[in-house]
């Protein structure tokens, strides 16, 4: 049976500057480099969360040549007002080219990605949007790349959990089954899809 556990969180920007200002006044730390992902045209800041876990923000980067496909995490349907928001998670797999076509369908299509010297195989779906609204992950399977976290250094922030807010919690939670999820992660009811990390900083408890 697939086993996967929380790689990371996405918080989604029209521009990395403004990401990052958003991150780092709720935070009050600092992000870290991260870097540019050709296939994509978009580039990265990431912050640590623990021995495991980190935040990404993300965005199109406008220096970059138009993708031939459509960008990831739902990026081409971002408006340039738009403000920067917890938009989506990934869990973290093993062998994830024996995904089966029913997973494939919910989570998306795998694809390789490189950023520098990392590369790793993801899913994403074919037009770009966030697998149900972003309430369940993405997959990746780092294989025998280094993680970013080994990369990143201690700013002091710890993942608490994610909590996912959905009309219909049972969906992800079945859909969490299926990858043999475990976590720190709550499903909640709600009218609406919403994601809010609770992380501990250097000031305290954040509500992400």
């Amino acid at each position: 049976m697939r086993r996967s556990t929380l790689d990371h969180l996405v918080i989604v920007s029209p521009t990395l500057p403004l990401g990052a200002q958003f991150v780092e006044r709720q935070l009050g730390v600092r992000l870290q480099p991260g870097g540019e992902h050709p296939r994509m045209s978009t580039h990265n800041l990431l912050l640590r969360l623990g021995e495991s876990f980190y935040l990404e923000v993300i965005a199109p980067d406008s220096k970059a040549p138009l993708p031939t496909r459509p960008r990831w995490f739902g990026l081409d349907r971002l408006s340039a007002q738009a403000s920067p928001h917890l938009a989506h998670w990934v869990a973290r797999t093993e062998h994830l080219d024996t995904t089966d076509e029913e997973l494939r369908n919910v989570f998306g299509e795998i694809e390789p990605m490189s950023r520098g010297v990392l590369s790793w195989k993801i899913t994403i779906q074919r037009d770009g949007h966030l697998p149900l609204n972003g309430a369940v992950p993405s997959l990746i399977d780092w294989g025998e790349s280094e993680h970013p976290v080994q990369r990143l250094g201690d700013q002091g922030c710890e993942l608490e959990r994610l909590e996912i807010a959905f009309p219909n919690p049972r969906l992800v939670e079945r859909q969490l089954e299926s990858i043999g999820f475990t976590g720190p992660v709550s499903v909640l009811r709600s009218e609406r899809c919403a994601l809010k990390a609770y992380i501990n900083t250097p000031n305290g408890l954040v509500i992400l």
